[in-house]
Formats: structure tokens, sequence, C-alpha cells
């Protein structure tokens, strides 16, 4: 899986991000007990991915200052 750019973000609705942060932390999870059992051979994945989440949250908390227009609100 590619890393996701701030910019294909801010054109997902809010249900769209919602989803793509669960399945994100659903994959942390993943990575985090495959490092814990010693199965985890890209530790990098793991940075990745937390940086993914947090790119998310920044899209949503633009929206929620007004710094990005909020594409739900035009239907």
């Amino acid at each position: 899986m590619a890393t996701t750019t701030a910019s294909d973000l801010r054109g997902l609705s809010r249900d769209e991000l919602n989803a793509k942060v669960k399945e994100y932390k659903e994959e942390l999870f993943n990575l985090r007990f495959a490092a814990a059992t010693g199965q985890l051979e890209s530790h990098g994945r793991l940075r990745e991915v937390r940086k993914d989440i947090a790119r998310v949250y920044t899209v949503l908390q633009e929206r929620n200052l007004g710094i990005v227009p909020d594409p739900d609100q035009d239907k």
C-alpha cells in the first residue's frame, strides 16, 4: 500500500476519511503485533502508517477550523 498524500485525502468525504482512519489503525495494530512477535520484516511501514493516520487527522482538523473547504458542505 502506497503512502497517501494530503491532497488525495482532501478530496474525500468525512465518512471516507473516518473509514481510512479505521483501516490505518487496524493495519497499525497488526503491524505492532507482528513486531512484538518478531514476524515483522519492514519496520518502516510502522512509521508510514502512523504518518498516514496523522495526515487524515490533519485534513479533518483543517475542515473543522475552516482552513480548507469541506466538500460535504456543498451537497
